[in-house]
């Protein structure tokens, strides 16, 4: 009984992450006693290597100074997604070039802070 309970949790867990944006944490699956069904739990919080969240912004909405560097750094890159920190502070880039997926990410003053493969 315990491990149909578990197997449907994945299963939820599965079809959930599928819809899950690039931004967002992959759903955990937590489980609880026999008594009681597994739950699927979906978390937003900022990736385990940073201490911020990110929502969508639009190119318009990017700061001067962000654009004229991530331009200069990243020439011949098209911009995929532009995500901005809830505090405003920083920017996420996600850039692509043959194929390839990088996330830029630079604070509001234009100022680079690191280069992840996305």
């Amino acid at each position: 009984m315990k491990n149909l309970f578990l197997a449907a949790a994945l299963v939820l867990g599965l079809a959930v992450n599928a819809q899950t944006p690039a931004t967002q944490v992959p759903v955990t699956t937590q489980t609880t006693p026999s008594t009681a069904p597994a739950t699927a739990v979906t978390t937003t919080t900022a990736s385990p290597d940073q201490d911020k969240e990110f929502t969508k912004v639009q190119q318009a909405e990017i700061a001067p100074a962000v654009l004229k560097e991530a331009v200069a750094k990243y020439q011949g890159y098209s911009l995929v997604e532009a995500l901005k920190a809830e505090d405003g502070s920083e920017y996420k880039l996600v850039l692509t070039k043959d194929g390839k997926d990088v996330a830029a990410y630079y604070k509001n003053n234009g100022e680079f802070i690191k280069e992840v493969a996305a």
